[in-house]
């Protein structure tokens, strides 16, 4: 895990106020969260490329079968839709080792095609509340405005990539209702002026 994270990481410089990697991604918006469900945090970043827009983070946390924790990395592109994903790290004794790319209208994981999810546009990961931020940005709702979004979701604790249903609702500029109904989760998300979740109810709280 270690060296997977010193792998990604990279000098910079200051331009103009913010810090530009040695490969000339910009860092445009930073996270830290605390879990409210059990013990856990997690810190995400988002970076601006030529051609794509780029989520990495980590998230550690308790589990029941022994801690956890997850490195992970979202690439979009300029429209903000999902393009490749990346999750590797452990929860308990087993080894997380992730990767999901879209080729067409198919998403595959780890090379196999995962069937059912040609309408999912966004890759979402589970164990974080970082990839909400690709969603909303694709779908560009005006207060008052509704939209049923399926994404493609990984979790640990799932075999493969799965259909998630849910739906967004914009309340306000910085409120969007929100329903997962395989989950009976229903709530208000709170969002911060960078994009990132601030407030997602009895799962997780932004502190920085």
């Amino acid at each position: 895990m270690a060296r997977a994270i010193a792998g990604h990481r990279t000098s910079g410089r200051l331009a103009r106020g913010r810090l530009l990697t040695s490969t000339f991604d910009e860092v445009v918006a930073t996270a830290l969260w605390r879990r409210t469900d059990r013990p856990g945090h997690d810190a995400a970043r988002l970076l601006r490329t030529a051609t794509s827009w780029r989520i990495e983070g980590l998230a550690t946390f308790r589990h029941a079968e022994g801690p956890a924790a997850l490195w992970y990395r979202l690439e979009c592109d300029r429209a903000w839709r999902s393009r490749l994903g990346r999750v590797q790290g452990f929860v308990g004794d087993r080894t997380i080792d992730v990767h999901c790319e879209r080729v067409a209208d198919r998403w595959m994981m780890n090379g196999v095609v995962a069937p059912g999810l040609e309408r999912c546009e966004d890759l979402d990961f589970g164990f974080t509340p970082a990839t909400n931020l690709t969603q909303l940005r694709r779908i560009a709702l005006p207060v008052g405005a509704q939209a049923v979004v399926p994404v493609a979701w990984f979790e640990p604790d799932e075999a493969g990539l799965t259909e998630l249903a849910q739906w967004y609702g914009r309340q306000a500029p910085d409120r969007f209702g929100y329903e997962a109904p395989r989950f009976g989760y229903t709530a208000t998300l709170a969002i911060g002026r960078d994009g990132f979740v601030d407030e997602y109810p009895r799962l997780w709280e932004r502190i920085q």
